[in-house]
């Protein structure tokens, strides 16, 4: 049986932390950025963490696709 690999689409998107957290950047921030203010930027600048459930789906999906 040939080996797992991961999948390279979810690879360039996320990231794993090293207590198992999954961060990813916000949607919201290549265009139309003249009518969102100033604090809604800079809140979409920094990366989020996902919530437990799809995270989970992500993190099966590094390790074996």
């Amino acid at each position: 049986m040939p080996k797992l690999k991961p999948h390279k689409g979810i690879l360039k998107r996320f990231k794993i932390t090293r207590h198992g957290k999954v961060v990813a950047h916000h949607a919201g921030k290549r265009h139309l950025l003249s009518t969102k203010n100033t604090k809604r930027k800079r809140h979409l600048r920094k990366p989020g963490v996902l919530n437990p459930e799809p995270a989970r789906r992500i993190k099966d999906m590094v390790r074996s696709h």
